[in-house]
This record gives C-alpha cells, structure tokens and sequence, in this order.
C-alpha cells in the first residue's frame, strides 16, 4: 500500500530539533528507536480472547471462511461455531499447543487433512457438530491421545474407517447420532481402540440391526448407551458387553414386530434409566422389553406413547425398583384413581405436557413414597385435593395452568414440602392462610400469577423459607412488615410489578437476606429512604434497575439512602425512566464500603460530583455507558483505585484524558466504545499499566502521523487486546476517510522522520567541519573579511552625511615615522596649511585599532600611503591600504 501520511506532527517535530545537535544523537536516536512505540497489547482479527486463553471467533456482522492464523499460542479454548470454514488444514493448528477445549459446531467442515490434530496431545474436547462430514478417514484424530469428548452429531456420516479412532484411548463421550450410518460392523474394532468410552451416541442413524457382536466381543465400560430414532427390526444381546450400562435410550426406535432376543437377562442387569417414547410397537412387544429390566429399572420414559397408556403404566409401575415415571406429551385430560395404583414404589411422577383439568381425589393415595411431582402445562383450575394427603411430598410444579388458589387448605398437611412453583397461574390476590402449613418450604416460585395483593401472606408463615419470586405481578404497595416471619429468606425477587410505594419496615424482618431484586417497577427517589432499607444488614445485591430514581441535583441529600448496607456487593442503578434531573447526589453510595460492582448506564446523568466514589473504596466493576457525560471532573475516579473494570460507551466523550491522574493501576478491562474522540494520547495508555481489554469501537478516528505509534501498539504489544481493531475506520483526513485504521503503512511517518534527522545531522556535522577547517586555516582572513564588512557598511551609511575633519590620513609603518615627522609633515602642514591625520597622535585611546583606523579614514578627504619595504611586510599596514581602496 501507498505511504500516505505527507504532514509531520507538529510535537514530533518539535522533538526532532535533538537530531540537530551532533553526530552522536542522530546514532542514540536511531538506537533507541526500538523503543519509540510501547509494546505493551495486541489485536486479533477475527476472533477477541476472554478469560486470558478463551478465544471467541464470530466476526461481528460476517463469518470465517478459513481457520484464523492469528491466534496466541496460550489459547487453551476456541470457539468457532457458527462460520462457514469448510475444511481443517494440517498447518491450521499447529501453533496452537496449549488447546483444550474447540468447538467447531455449525460450519460447513467435509473435509479434515491427516495430522491436523498431530500436535494437540493437550486436546480434551473436540466438537464438530453440524457438518458436512461423510467419511471419517484412516488417522483423522491422530494425535488426540487425552481426548475425552468428540461430537459428531449432524454430519452426513456414512462409514467409519476401523483405524479412524486408533489414538482415543482415553475418550469417553462419543458423539454420532443424526448422521447416515447403517450398521454396526465396524464399531467392535473402533471401541476396542476406545477402552474407556463411557456414553455412546447413535441415535437417528438409520441402524435398524443391533447385535451385539458387532459392536463388542469383551465387556465394555459403556454407562450409556443412545439407540433412539433408529427404527430397529432386531434387537440382540447373546454376550454380557454391557456390564456397567445403567442409561439406555430406545425412543421412537421400537417398532411394531421387532425381534428382541436376549439369552440371559442379566446382560442389562444394571440398566437403571430407560426411555421408551413414541414406541411403535404392540403392547406384547413392549410388555416383553419392560421385563428384561424387571429388576434394575428405577427411571422409565414413557412420552409421546400411543398405545393404552393406563395398561403400559400398570405393566411399568410392576417393576419393584422403579422410581420415577415421566408420561409427557399424551394428551391425558383425566387422571382416574386406577391409572396409578401399583405405582407404589414411584417418588418421581412427571405428568406435565398434558391436558388434564381433573384428577381423581385417589389418584396419589397409593404412592406413599412420591417426593416430586411435576403437574406443569396442564389445564388444572385449582390445586388437586388429590395432593393434600401426600405428605411426603418435597417438590410440587403447578406452573403454566389456569389455577387459582381458593381456600386456606390447598395446601394442607405438606409439611415436607421445599419447593412448590405455581408460576404462570392466575392467582389473583393470595389470602393470609394459603400457605400456613407450608412451614419447611424453601423455594416458592409465584411469576406472573397476577398477583395484586400479598394480603399478609407472609407475615406468619414459611420460617424457612430461602428463595421467593414474585416477579411480574400487579403489586403496587408494600405494606410494613409484609415479610417479617420470613427470617431465612436469601433471595427475594420482586420485577416487573407496579410498585411504586416502599412503605417504611417493608423488609423487617430480613436480616439474612443477600439479594433483592426491584427492577422494572415504579420507584421513584422518594422512596429510596434509608428507612425503607435499614433491615437488611445483611444486602449483598440489590437491583434498581428501570425504575424512575431522578435526583434533579448533586448536591447532599439529607439522608443516605443505602447508608446501612455496609455489606452490599452490587449496586444496579442503570435505565433509569425521564431525562430531567439526570444527577447523582454526592452522597448516595455513603456507606457502601464493601460495594464492588455498580452499574449506572442509560440513566440519563449529565454531571458526577467529584466525591461522588469517596464512600466506594473497594469498587472493582463500574458501567456508566450511555449518559450524557461528555467528560469527568477531576479526581472522580482517584478513590477507587482498585478498579479493574470500566464501561463508558454512548457517552460523547471528547477525550480519554480524564484517566490520566485516576492513578487506576489495577484497570483490565475498559470499554469507551462509540463516543467522539479521535484518538488515545500515549500518555493515556501509560497510566494503565495492567490494562488487558481495550474496546474503543465505533469513535471517530483520526489518521495522521501523531497517531502512527497507536498503530503499531495495537498490532505488536502482547498483554492489552483491542477489540475488533481490524474494522476501525479513518475519519479524517478526507482522503483516508473510510479506510481500514490497520490498513495504514505506519512507515512513512518514521521514514520521513528518519531521513529528516539524517539530513539536519548530515548538515550539521558538514558545517562544524568546515567552521573548523577555516578558524584554524584562514582564521586571519576571516577577521580581515569581517572588517571589510564593517567598513563597506559604514561607507555606505555615512559617506554623504558626514563631514571631513582632516585633509588626509597618513598610513605608514613605524619604521618610517622619522621620515614622516621630518620631512612629510613640515611639507604638507607649515608649507601647504594641510591638517593630517597620524596614528601616533590622532588615534582615540581604549578603541580598538580597526575602528580608529575606519574612523580616520572616513574622517579624511584623502589617504597617504607612505610605501616602503617595511610598509609591505606589516599586516596592519596592508589593512589600512586594503580598507582606503
């Protein structure tokens, strides 16, 4: 690319007058110009780093078409899901040792070159999920010797080279199912290579063969094995491969007349899970399936089925050791009293995805042991009475029915009961009774329930009580002491109501709770009252998001209104409604010294008092993106030193100078994407020493030679990434305008500086030779040449304007003067009346001898030269003659 930088910096130039001064600046200059650019980050061009070795490969609007060259080599995890790379080189990997983990999923990969994987002996999980793969050839996974996971699933598979796997010895989740394999045969060599597989998928394959000889000749370690979606005719087991198998997944695989042949049921002896959903099959044919595993099976799927449900139940619930039974998706609208009753054993019943509206007041009283049961997306109107009497309930999911709660007995006699949803119902307003035998709950979800009134609800019931959600409901008040006999509530979820009254003591009572969420509501700063919060001493997140919090000044409020949590961790005060009055008090986080993360963003604020952080010493995580900040105070951010995290993007900032005196030495992370400046000072920069993240995306950049070292610390520095740099965009000047920041050939500015230095140096070193040659060579003749100077200039100047006052200089040499008084002066002054002008008695004393000698010659008409051998040898003689001509 062209050099396009033609104007130097001004503050460069400036600096470059050093190279002016001698020979050995302009070499220091040039030695030191390794050190002219900071090497202290770096910048990806297609993919960012988190965490320090996670690396994140999703081009914002594009995808990768090829691998990324550019990765560091401590990179430990990779994730390119969702490109378009259509094939794997051996040389894509192979400065990648350190990789753990990469996920590939969703690409267009047909094709992987033998030893791409040859240097990843530290490779533990591979996914290639959704693919285009069709063979998996002769040493593809050479090299992957501590690998434990490879996905597989849908590619387009169809064999499976038998020395494909040879350096899997250690995997143990495989992946293959929704691909286009036919048959087993291959897989007793291939698992023979991977003696410590524990799941196998292989599920809608196609497969309609299992025998299991094709498989394994020698017991395996597999736990879990997935035939689902198979369509399998035959089904044999004739040798004990499976010693250790407890998961095995046969939905939509069983069809009708299917051989399953089995010499000795103890084969799957230890099958403790299986799913038989959308079986195809007849009831004899399952029945004969169902008693393989009279004696193991303890969780049994039956979702999705066709056939008599209530029958296939029956014949399941037989099974002494079954535990749980899950009947999704069946289209049940009646549980009846019997389609239960041997289902003694069961203490997990999930009968959601159905339509049932009516359930038999007997249908649970023979599941003496039921512990969960799951009643969600059903037609239910109110809380069966069927459930009262199971006492030993611990999880109740009444959520997404159309139920209200109509007395104080819908929940009697569960006092074993932790946790009960009843989310997504139309509960209305809650009666103070409804839960008063609930004394051992500990989690009660009740989202958008409609719930307009707690009614005291809370106030004498559920000691125990950990987690409660309320969110999205029609609350607009919180009365005193709403939730005083809640004393171990922990977490209390209160979004997305109306709430726009916190009466004072609203949360006596919670002294151990840690979280409380307020977000979406109606609060306004009049109801953020020290008062309102003082009970919670023990706060350590609190959530004000999209509330209406306006204070209209900085100044000092009168009381503080989070003064009490001492304890609190995280502050969110962001999204804030209205525009005016967009201003924090300077003491709204008095008494937050424990406070870590807080976020202000989108909340209209327009102006931070400086000592708005001096209550906040220990703050690590600041957002304050999208205000109308156009710039900060001085010393704002000088308390809290122990930044690490910074976020002001959309905020209009003309510059990032305010970071210069913040002294934030501990800041990692700084986000100022989308604001207005042109550029980052180097000093800036400097005064972050620990920075790792920088995201300045989507400002205005200027690209001129003041911004040449940015350039070259961006792309050569190792510890600071800057987010999406290779997609900056010039702004100036016009003709750059529009290009790529990273596309500019940085090295015009330092070779026009160079040459520059080169050439002053050169001049310089000439002249100071020259000078020397002369001063010691013709030191004389340029003292000579200097009075000639004088002399023109002065005749020049003076000779129509000043009168004559002798009518002749003499120049003669000293030893001639005899002559001179003897025989030239009684001539011209007794015999002609001339007045002469002599050295020895007309020359002023204390001036120099140059300017006598101009004075008196310019002071005569004419000028007497008294030659003679003497004469000529004088030096002061020739002046005189030279200066008189």
């Amino acid at each position: 690319m062209n050099v396009l930088w033609h104007k130097i910096n001004p503050t460069i130039c400036g600096k470059m007058e050093m190279c002016f001064c001698s020979l050995g600046i302009f070499t220091f200059f040039f030695t030191l110009n390794g050190l002219f650019f900071p090497t202290a980050g770096y910048v990806l061009k297609d993919c960012w780093i988190t965490r320090h070795t996670q690396a994140i490969c999703k081009p914002i609007g594009r995808t990768l078409n090829v691998f990324p060259k550019d990765i560091p080599a401590r990179v430990t995890t990779m994730d390119l899901s969702v490109n378009k790379i259509s094939k794997l080189n051996n040389t894509d990997l192979e400065d990648l040792p350190n990789l753990l983990h990469i996920d590939l999923t969703e690409n267009r990969i047909s094709e992987i070159e033998s030893g791409t994987f040859a240097g990843q002996i530290s490779l533990e999980v591979l996914i290639l999920n959704k693919n285009k793969l069709r063979k998996l050839k002769k040493g593809i996974f050479d090299g992957l010797v501590k690998l434990t996971m490879l996905g597989l699933t849908h590619n387009k598979i169809e064999t499976v080279a038998p020395t494909s796997c040879k350096s899997l010895i250690n995997l143990k989740f495989l992946d293959l199912g929704h691909n286009k394999l036919h048959h087993l045969t291959n897989y007793q060599q291939i698992l023979q290579q991977m003696p410590h597989l524990q799941t196998l998928h292989v599920g809608a394959n196609n497969i309609s063969t299992f025998n299991s000889w094709e498989l394994s000749n020698k017991p395996t370690e597999l736990i879990t094995l997935d035939l689902s979606q198979n369509e399998l005719l035959v089904f044999v087991l004739t040798a004990d491969i499976f010693p250790k198998l407890t998961k095995l997944g046969l939905n939509d695989g069983i069809k009708n007349g299917m051989v399953w042949e089995m010499n000795d049921t103890s084969h799957l002896i230890g099958i403790s899970e299986l799913d038989i959903s959308r079986v195809h099959s007849s009831l004899d044919g399952l029945q004969e399936v169902l008693e393989t595993f009279n004696s193991s099976l303890m969780n049994l799927t039956l979702n999705h089925m066709k056939k008599t449900l209530e029958i296939l139940i029956s014949i399941s619930c037989k099974i002494p050791s079954l535990t749980s039974l899950t009947v999704q998706h069946n289209s049940i609208r009646v549980i009846s009293s019997d389609m239960l009753h041997l289902c003694s054993n069961v203490n997990e019943l999930d009968l959601g995805h159905n339509k049932i509206t009516n359930i038999s007041d007997e249908s649970f009283q023979s599941l003496r042991q039921l512990q969960i049961l799951v009643l969600m997306f059903n037609s239910l109107s109110s809380v069966p009475y069927a459930i009262r009497n199971v006492s030993t309930l611990f999880k109740l999911d009444l959520s997404f029915n159309r139920m209200r709660l109509h007395d104080c007995e819908d929940f009697a006699n569960m006092k074993s009961l932790r946790i009960l949803f009843l989310n997504n119902n139309h509960l209305g307003a809650l009666k103070d009774c409804v839960f008063r035998d609930l004394v051992n709950l500990k989690n009660l979800q009740l989202p958008n329930c409609s719930i307009r009134k707690l009614n005291g609800a809370f106030i004498n019931t559920m000691p125990n009580l950990q987690v409660l959600n309320l969110s999205n409901n029609q609350l607009t008040v919180l009365d005193q002491g709403e939730f005083k006999a809640l004393k171990s509530l922990q977490n209390l979820t209160l979004d997305g109501n109306k709430l726009s009254k916190l009466k004072s003591g609203a949360f006596h009572g919670l002294s151990n709770l840690r979280y409380l969420t307020l977000q979406s509501n109606k609060l306004k700063e009049t109801q953020i009252k020290n008062k309102v919060f003082r009970d919670l001493k023990g706060l350590k997140s609190l959530n004000l998001m999209s509330n209406h919090i306006k204070y209209k000044s900085a100044e000092l409020i009168p009381k503080a209104p989070f003064a009490e949590l001492s304890k609190l961790d995280t502050l969110i005060l962001s999204g804030q409604h209205g525009r005016f009055g967009a201003y924090l008090p300077q003491n709204l986080l008095k008494g937050l010294t424990n406070l870590s993360t807080l976020n202000i963003r989108s909340s209209h604020l327009m102006y931070m008092h400086p000592h708005t952080f001096n209550y906040t010493p220990n703050l690590k995580v600041l957002s304050l993106s999208s205000n109308d900040i156009a710039d900060f105070v001085h010393g704002l951010f000088s308390p809290i030193q122990k930044l690490k995290s910074l976020k002001i993007s959309h905020a209009s900032l003309q510059s990032l100078d305010f970071l210069l005196h913040a002294n934030l030495t501990e800041l990692k992370f700084l986000e100022v994407r989308h604001n207005a400046f042109s550029g980052i000072r180097e000093t800036v920069l400097q005064s972050l020493p620990a920075l790792e993240y920088l995201d300045i995306k989507g400002n205005s950049f200027s690209c001129d030679c003041d911004k040449a070292w940015f350039l070259q610390w961006v792309i050569t520095n190792k510890q600071t990434q800057v987010f999406d740099a290779y997609n900056f965009e010039c702004n100036s000047p016009p003709n750059l305008k529009g290009k790529k920041l990273l596309d500019i050939d940085i090295r015009s500015c330092a070779v026009d500086m160079g040459f520059i230095c080169y050439i002053s140096t050169a001049c310089a070193v000439i002249m100071t030779i020259a000078v020397s040659f002369t001063h010691h060579f013709l030191q004389w003749h340029l003292v000579y040449t200097y009075y000639l100077m004088l002399a023109f200039l002065y005749n020049s100047k003076h000779k129509n304007k000043r009168a004559h006052q002798y009518d002749s200089f003499v120049s003669y040499n000293a030893k001639d003067e005899g002559w001179v008084l003897g025989e030239l002066l009684p001539k011209l002054e007794d015999e002609q009346g001339w007045t002469l002008c002599l050295h020895h008695r007309d020359f002023q004393p204390g001036k120099s001898i140059m300017d006598n000698i101009t004075d008196a010659i310019y002071g005569s008409r004419k000028t007497i030269c008294v030659v003679s051998r003497d004469y000529l040898k004088s030096e002061w003689c020739s002046r005189e003659i030279q200066v008189a001509r």
